[in-house]
């Protein structure tokens, strides 16, 4: 199913010929439930499909877990505390959650920034969460290592590499960014986020937690067995996010300027052009460009900025090309495997189209 809505006489592309490209690239993707959708200016073009009967609630107005994807909500957060003057991305995580403990000096060292760009020195994930997650990896392998766990893990740490001089990417430095933030502002993560993000820009079909019975996406394994909802435990900032279809698309329109009711708070303004701005480079010969909370790449049409994400048994794609007012937002109830194509085919659709 395809829903189009009216475009501007100027507009490039028609929307017609979008929903011929997006039913295309749909044939690519073998999942239960599949939204690829598409803005250009605010004009919205909406792909649905997959293999599973549609249920009751179409599924661009079903919420869907975003897994990883979830971190540009951490790192807009974050941009828009430094820009009200509550934070700053050089103030140190341990003094602002656990002032006067005592931690190695590796610890005492990371900031904010180096939290939310993967640059820590933490490792993916803390050494003690493996025990506890490997005998319910395929059903529920964060839910028993709750947000008090994972303060105290970071505390402990005795981080690899100093601070500021390794990326590696860190669902645990994250998650310790979403606890820093929570302890520097005395507000929990779910509230924060609500009130500095989700509220000012419209989003109202966005959440941390499963909604009313009937309104979330139900992943499935590669052979189609349903998974139970994602539980994250205490890593909510890395990978907790919840959101429809449309309400990822509105998210990415406030990034690339394209919506007419781009947000005009000055504060939040000031942290969408700011997460957009590349920070540091990485690889060989520093080929793999990063933003505080995006990864960047070129293509012939421009930089594109991307996000993915996957859980148990859903996978999501947002991504966006700045000044462009082109975002593309896609989800799928099927959890990822090498053959997948998923992320490919959207991918895709932002850096290949025109």
């Amino acid at each position: 199913m395809t829903e189009v809505t009216a475009a501007p006489a100027t507009a490039p592309v028609s929307p017609a010929a979008t929903a011929r490209l997006l039913a295309e690239a749909a044939r690519a993707v073998d999942a239960p439930d599949l939204v690829l959708a598409v803005s250009r200016n605010g004009v919205r073009t909406v792909h649905t499909g997959g293999s599973a009967e549609p249920g009751p609630v179409p599924r661009e107005l079903m919420a869907y877990e975003l897994g990883s994807a979830s971190k540009p909500y951490a790192g807009l957060l974050l941009a828009r505390l430094v820009a009200l003057g509550r934070v700053r991305y050089e103030d140190r995580a341990a003094d602002l959650l656990a002032p006067g403990f005592p931690v190695h000096p590796a610890v005492r060292r990371i900031t904010l920034r180096h939290l939310l760009t993967h640059t820590s020195g933490l490792p993916g994930l803390p050494a003690d969460f493996y025990p506890q997650a490997v005998p319910r990896w395929s059903t529920d392998p964060y839910g028993g290592y709750p947000a008090d766990r994972v303060v105290r893990s970071f505390l402990r740490a005795r981080p690899r590499h100093r601070p500021g001089t390794r990326w590696r990417y860190s669902n645990f430095a994250v998650s310790v960014l979403g606890h820093t933030l929570a302890a520097a502002t005395g507000t929990p993560w779910e509230v924060l986020l609500h009130q500095q993000v989700l509220a000012p820009l419209g989003l109202d079909a966005t959440r941390v937690r499963p909604g009313p019975d009937g309104t979330d996406a139900v992943g499935h394994r590669r052979d189609g067995t349903p998974v139970p909802a994602l539980d994250t435990g205490g890593f909510t900032a890395a990978g907790a996010v919840r959101a429809t279809p449309l309400d990822l698309l509105t998210f990415l329109e406030a990034h690339t300027g394209g919506a007419a009711d781009s947000p005009t708070d000055s504060s939040l303004a000031t942290a969408l052009t700011e997460v957009t701005r590349p920070v540091l480079r990485r690889g060989l010969r520093h080929a793999h460009t990063h933003t505080l909370t995006w990864f960047q790449h070129p293509t012939p049409y421009g930089p594109v900025l991307f996000h993915a994400g996957a859980t148990l048994g859903q996978q999501a794609f947002l991504g966006f090309r700045p000044g462009t007012g082109l975002a593309v937002a896609a989800t799928a109830t099927r959890r990822v495997h090498r053959a997948d194509t998923f992320v490919a085919t959207a991918y895709g659709l932002l850096a290949e189209t025109r």
